[in-house]
């Protein structure tokens, strides 16, 4: 990335941080109760070190074998926190155990599991977030909602993690009524499961196109790379 393209990205950052605001105070929220998650794929490590300069400390990564390196690119980079935001498979497990301050996909007692038994004693407690699915979109990963509870209670028992919250992805919605439907099902199971005894803090629900829905709605940390770093190419897996 050049000089030209990497400026726009405290731009963008400026604006989201508005529009995040806005939303809040529509929702009657406190801003500063919503999250902002930079989500990095497909971005250099310049991109990543651009929009730390501007204040921005939490990023997301959706491919491992992507992140590794720009992890220790900036590993000078004090107060960074990393989160792993794609679909697990179990022989990664280790490597993000390792290196991730957060999980946002968990939807296998294997997974959590494997990530309990490796994270290093060493580092601090692996923070958590269970995938739920919330639209029957074949191929789409994350637990059905009457299945979530067993995976909470299983999780929150594992040695090394902390359960912290929830995460969804919807069905794209063109409307903002509609985007808020999908937000306010997780909502509500969020609630169920601190009522029956979990202490969970976080939903992580919101992305480039719908995150003011989500704040309507309650989510505390928002994951958005497009509106920050700009379209970027489509990876394969």
């Amino acid at each position: 990335m050049t000089r030209a393209t990497l400026e726009p990205i405290a731009r963008n950052l400026a604006i989201v941080r508005a529009r995040m605001q806005a939303a809040a105070e529509q929702a009657g929220r406190d801003p500063a109760s919503v999250q902002l998650l930079a989500v990095a794929k497909a971005c250099p490590a310049a991109a990543i070190a651009a929009a730390y300069t501007a204040g921005q400390m939490e990023f997301g990564e959706n491919y491992l074998q992507e992140a590794l390196p720009k992890l220790e690119a900036l590993k000078h980079h004090s107060g960074l926190i990393w989160h792993f935001i794609g679909a697990l498979q179990s022989n990664k497990t280790r490597l993000i155990a390792e290196h991730f301050d957060w999980v946002h996909t968990v939807d296998r007692e294997r997974i959590a599991q494997r990530l309990s038994e490796q994270r290093p004693a060493t580092l601090p407690s692996l923070n958590i977030c269970i995938e739920v699915r919330l639209g029957d979109e074949p191929g789409k990963s994350g637990l059905m909602p009457e299945t979530v509870a067993a995976l909470a209670k299983y999780i929150a028992a594992l040695p090394r993690l902390r359960l912290r919250g929830l995460m969804c992805i919807p069905p794209p919605a063109g409307d903002v009524a509609t985007q808020r439907i999908g937000f306010r099902h997780l909502r509500e199971l969020f609630d169920v499961l601190n009522h029956q005894g979990h202490e969970l803090d976080t939903l992580s629900m919101g992305m480039s196109g719908d995150f003011e829905a989500a704040i309507l709605e309650g989510s505390t940390l928002v994951r958005v790379g497009t509106a920050i770093f700009g379209t970027r190419p489509r990876k394969h897996s």
